[in-house]
């Protein structure tokens, strides 16, 4: 059979499962009242209307929900992915994951490339985690970068009267994600019963910004010796966007060596599974032979190590 042919039914079937996996997992708004669903629940008409796969999907997630809570990474797993702006449950991640594994592997088998499929294994679960690393990145850059808004908000409703409760739960709502969904939580940390001084702290180190923790330490400082914390968070605020601007221009001079890090990753394995799914015999050689897979695998390796090498000097502290 023609390899393209292959391609495209095994590209075909990807494409499906994805979209049955988003049907199953989607949220759903239920169109029954609430003061029905216990007693729907407690005549049973809701397990017989349940589908085969809505319960096969249940019992998946039920089992690895287990497994995690076991192992003592279910919290962590579900912090990370609140951190990566990612709204899925940790059972869900973990099926996704799993099934594009699954299917990668089972792509490239069909197109008789066996060791690529076996590289798929750790591979795709590696670009997992490297997704949700990138995710985290970008909305701690992008808490950050609403800081200096955010603390033009607080002194404003400051000024005008508010509490600092009531004056943080204003900029909670004016403020775009991430930084209106850590203000909500401090409020509702707050309400809890939790120190604000604390819940602030820990904001500061769940979004590794300083710039924020320096924000914590002047209200708890003004909490103490008293003052106009107005006039302190204007301070603050010139500070940090200073700061921003200067970290912006850095960013800004090393876009360039960022930009050719990412090319000389990239280029390799884009040739590489180009010609690979063009010529599958092309790289027959590389496979088959023992010096050709130690090639393969110290070629892996130095490209992984060329990536951390460039990461580092592009990557500007200050």
């Amino acid at each position: 059979m023609n390899a393209g042919v292959i391609l495209l039914g095994v590209f075909l079937c990807l494409a499906a499962l994805l979209v049955a996996l988003f049907v199953v997992f989607r949220p759903r708004q239920s169109k029954v009242p609430r003061s029905q669903l216990v007693t729907i629940k407690a005549t049973g008409t809701g397990d017989a209307a349940a589908g085969t796969l809505s319960k096969a999907t249940s019992s998946a997630t039920e089992a690895i929900n287990g497994l995690l809570e076991r192992r003592g990474v279910r919290y962590s797993l579900g912090t990370t992915l609140e951190l990566a702006g990612v709204k899925a449950r940790p059972a869900d991640f973990i099926i996704w994951v799993a099934a594009v594994t699954a299917l990668s592997a089972v792509m490239l088998t069909l197109l008789e490339l066996p060791i690529l499929a076996f590289l798929a294994l750790g591979v795709v679960p590696l670009l997992a985690w490297a997704f949700l690393k990138f995710r985290t990145e970008r909305r701690q850059t992008a808490f950050d970068d609403q800081l200096g808004d955010t603390l033009q908000l607080l002194s404003g409703g400051m000024r005008a009267g508010h509490s600092m409760m009531h004056a943080i739960d204003a900029a909670a709502a004016d403020s775009d994600a991430p930084m209106s969904e850590e203000l909500a939580r401090v409020v509702n940390e707050t309400r809890l019963g939790r120190d604000t001084g604390e819940s602030l702290m820990a904001t500061a180190a769940r979004m590794h910004s300083e710039d924020f923790s320096w924000v914590a330490q002047a209200i708890e400082i003004n909490r103490e010796v008293g003052g106009d914390l107005a006039e302190v968070l204007d301070h603050v605020g010139n500070t940090i966007r200073d700061r921003n601007q200067i970290r912006r221009q850095v960013n800004s001079l090393s876009a360039e060596g960022r930009t050719s890090a990412l090319v000389l990753f990239c280029l390799p394995v884009v040739l590489s599974t180009a010609m690979a799914l063009i010529s599958p015999s092309y790289f027959a050689p590389l496979f088959k032979s023992p010096f050709g897979l130690v090639v393969l695998v110290v070629s892996l390796v130095l490209m992984g190590l060329g990536g951390l090498w460039l990461r580092a000097v592009v990557k500007i502290k200050f």
